[in-house]
C-alpha cells in the first residue's frame, strides 16, 4: 500500500478582535498572539530534490494570508466585518485562502488556529 507524507509549518499573527454575541469579556476589544499550523500532504515526492514540497514555499504562502490579518483589528477585515473573527472562523478563512494556491503535487490538510498555547481550532474538508 502507498505511503504519503504531511508537512507541517507553524507561523503567528498578532491582531484585535471582538466577539459578538458572546455575552463576556471577549465582546470587548481585545488581542490575541495567534499561532497557525498549516499542514499539507502527498503521495510524490519531487523527483530531483526528494521532498514533498520545500518548507519556504508553504510557509510563504501562508504569511501571503497571514499578512492581510496581521496587526489589524480582524473585525474590521473581511469576511470578519459580517462573521465572527473567531479561531473557528479564522481557521476556515485562512484554509479555504490557502486550499486553491498549493504547488501541483500538494494537497492542504487542514489549518489550525490558537489564541493561546492550551487550544486551538482546526478546520479541513473532506
Amino acid at each position: 500500500m502507498p505511503g504519503k507524507w504531511r508537512l507541517t509549518i507553524t507561523q503567528d499573527f498578532s491582531s484585535s478582535h471582538q466577539l459578538r454575541n458572546y455575552g463576556g469579556k471577549c465582546e470587548n476589544m481585545h488581542g490575541h498572539n495567534f499561532g497557525v499550523e498549516v499542514a499539507v500532504e502527498g503521495d510524490r515526492l519531487d523527483e530531483r530534490v526528494e521532498y514533498l514540497v520545500d518548507f519556504k514555499e508553504i510557509k510563504r504562502r501562508t504569511k501571503d494570508v497571514l499578512d492581510r490579518l496581521d496587526h489589524k483589528h480582524l473585525n474590521d477585515v473581511p469576511p470578519f466585518t459580517e462573521i465572527n473573527p473567531s479561531s473557528e472562523n479564522l481557521a476556515r478563512f485562512i484554509y479555504r485562502e490557502l486550499a486553491g494556491n498549493m504547488p501541483e503535487n500538494v494537497r492542504l490538510a487542514e489549518v489550525s488556529v490558537s489564541e493561546k498555547d492550551s487550544s486551538k481550532a482546526t478546520y479541513w474538508e473532506e
